[in-house]
């Protein structure tokens, strides 16, 4: 059974008298352990595909389960408990709190569950061990450069040990060396610990560090390219 499964999903709005509808009927299916990469041209649906499985955002029609549960029929409520235990989130400019450091950032999840001030020290120093910015955890985002940010927003979103990671353009703000090291750090993630990471890209350099790359246009699934090599990853960027 997969971990993911996307049933005739839909998600559209209203604007004016127009209906914009950025995911149209997709059906999909998501390995747990796999590693997908989305691309396709701006307003291709791929970016809501992710909110939608990250249970930001909500389908108007169809089902989205995900470990045997229907999110898309949970309320609110029970949707933002389901979202803290199972969904870390990786954004493209980082979205940490500038008056935090990089400790306190990664706590902030940690917070919203019931954890002895010890267990969360301890966490957090695990998180920030396993991206390699435990010597920056004092350190302010200002202080840090943007390779080091989204170091510290990776180690937000797995402090947890959510089983999916969701990443929109994750080195989208990244110089070259920069946009490597943080995708040869979501590969370790993928193979060392089998977190399951579905990525928005517009760049082709960063899919082959995943196992999959799926296209999208007009809010539907175009093709499914082959199975990366393995190590493909490791030449990426040259």
């Amino acid at each position: 059974m997969s971990l993911i499964e996307c049933v005739n999903l839909t998600r559209e709005y209203r604007k004016g008298e127009n209906i914009i509808r950025p995911l149209d009927g997709l059906d999909l299916e998501i390995e747990a352990g796999d590693f997908l990469a989305l691309m396709g041209p701006s307003g291709s649906g791929k970016t809501t595909l992710l909110n939608l499985i990250a249970g930001i955002d909500s389908p108007t029609s169809g089902s989205l389960v995900i470990g045997g549960v229907d999110i898309s029929s949970l309320s609110k409520r029970r949707l933002a408990a389901w979202r803290s235990e199972n969904i870390g989130y990786v954004f493209q400019l980082y979205n940490l709190v500038p008056v935090l450091t990089a400790f306190e950032n990664v706590e902030l999840p940690l917070l919203l569950q019931k954890l002895s001030t010890k267990e969360r020290r301890a966490r957090v120093g695990e998180a920030l061990e396993m991206v390699g910015i435990a010597d920056r955890h004092n350190h302010y985002p200002r202080q840090l450069s943007g390779g080091q940010e989204q170091r510290v927003a990776i180690a937000r979103a797995i402090v947890t040990d959510p089983a999916i990671l969701v990443a929109d353009e994750p080195t989208g703000d990244l110089d070259k060396p920069s946009a490597k090291s943080v995708m040869l750090l979501l590969q370790r993630l993928n193979a060392d610990l089998n977190k399951t990471i579905i990525m928005v890209t517009h760049d082709p350099h960063t899919t082959e560090f995943a196992k999959h790359t799926l296209h999208l246009e007009k809010g539907r699934l175009l093709e499914q390219a082959g199975v990366a090599e393995s190590g493909v990853g490791e030449g990426a960027g040259r």
